[in-house]
């Protein structure tokens, strides 16, 4: 969707392949009444400026499935980036074959020469594998707003798959539409992607996760686009966008003590098959499902403790950890009347830094160098508002570099 500028970019990135065995299936989409809408005819306008380019293809086998012409738009409540994803995947299913992979991709993500190559080479390498979840990587922006907003949600994001990884959960990956391959095999199992307005990536992402083990390792990465977009509801365009204004709600930094306690009620599953436990996550899990015991079904269908586990794992999932972060977050903040994420050395950053002093003492950086110097107080602090573009970037380069160390040494779980 309003993509012309980015999509020669993209073909060229296509055309230029090592690997060759490939066909590329592309949905042009927007809601049909968009046309009758003058705000939006510029969209429009450049929907069928890309159709027009799509069409003009020769270099590789290419089918476009057009959502965006008068009278083919999308209708009613089914339109969206996951009807956009959900169109294209399913058309891909119908013909695939079980073994084939469905790599999927937005018109504004870069990539190199090598990298349809690295996935298939990496998805064969894991066959029983449900999903392969790619590394990704933000190349700055020159405008310095849209730089310091997305720095502060790849940190967001990174800062939030190493602590899930930290507690061992089984959902520490990072959904992102543009990063991940699917067998077909696996597609088909799982029953295909469910339509989300946004955010269809993570719930698909998650069901493939309770189905199987996911690939976080690839020797390539992807380079989605870093700007203000707002064509979904959420995710990184709308983030960037509201973040620039000083609204990064949706998106603090945690304290680590919340990932505490979800690894703590986690490790303690196992002992619940035989006696559900007191812990903030069961009297989270009862108050949101309105059970006496939230564990008791669970227990009634296992036969044995792993299964249970499991169970517990699919029920206190992806979503759950993220929804139980919020309210605990909240919960914090409001036993806190003086705590403001808008502070000008706000609690995400010293939440931040405080963060990497604790874990990874031995970076003298974060111990010492990192930060500002505040006149009044005399020692240093972050702030993603104050700090410098080049402080914040090495923090995110620092956390990239953890990250890829982690998906690199245990590349499925």
């Amino acid at each position: 969707m309003d993509e012309p500028e980015w999509l020669p970019v993209f073909l060229q990135s296509i055309e230029n392949q090592h690997y060759r065995n490939f066909s590329v299936e592309v949905c042009v989409n927007q809601p049909d009444a968009w046309w009758k809408d003058p705000s939006r005819s510029a969209i429009c306008q450049n929907n069928a400026e890309s159709l027009s380019l799509l069409n003009s293809v020769s270099g590789f086998p290419l089918e476009v499935i057009d959502r965006s012409s008068s009278g083919s738009g999308w209708t009613g409540k089914r339109h969206g980036v996951g009807w956009a994803r959900k169109t294209v995947m399913d058309q891909i299913s119908r013909k695939a074959e079980p073994a084939d992979i469905i790599l999927s991709l937005d018109a504004d993500t870069l990539f190199s020469e090598n990298y349809f190559e690295s996935v298939a080479e990496t998805v064969a390498n894991f066959p029983d594998a449900t999903a392969l979840t790619v590394p990704y990587y933000h190349r700055l922006p020159e405008d310095q707003e849209a730089a310091r907003a997305i720095l502060r949600y790849e940190i967001y994001m990174r800062y939030y798959f190493l602590n899930l990884w930290r507690i061992r959960s089984p959902y520490a990956f990072t959904a992102l539409g543009s990063a991940m391959a699917i067998p077909v095999w696996a597609y088909r199992k799982v029953g295909g992607m469910t339509p989300k307005l946004s955010g269809e990536d993570f719930y698909f992402l998650q069901k493939l996760r309770k189905s199987g083990k996911l690939i976080c390792w690839n020797s390539e990465k992807v380079f989605p686009a870093a700007r203000f977009s707002s064509r979904v509801f959420f995710g990184t365009g709308p983030a960037m966008i509201r973040g620039a204004e000083g609204n990064w709600d949706s998106y603090p930094i945690y304290a680590a003590s919340l990932f505490d306690e979800i690894g703590e009620s986690c490790i303690l599953f196992p002992e619940m098959y035989k006696q559900t436990v007191d812990t903030e996550v069961t009297r989270f899990l009862r108050e949101l499902t309105g059970e006496q015991d939230p564990f008791d079904s669970l227990r009634t269908n296992s036969r044995e403790v792993h299964q249970f586990v499991r169970a517990c794992h699919e029920k206190f999932d992806g979503l759950r950890i993220l929804q139980y972060l919020k309210k605990r977050h909240q919960e914090e903040r409001d036993n806190d009347e003086e705590l403001s994420t808008n502070d000008s050395y706000g609690t995400d950053g010293e939440r931040l830094l405080e963060w990497l002093r604790f874990f990874f003492p031995s970076d003298t950086r974060y111990a010492k160098d990192e930060g500002r110097k505040t006149k009044d107080e005399g020692r240093k602090k972050l702030s993603f508002s104050l700090s410098s573009l080049n402080v914040l970037d090495q923090i995110r380069n620092f956390l990239a570099r953890e990250e890829d160390r982690i998906r690199r040494e245990n590349p499925l779980f």
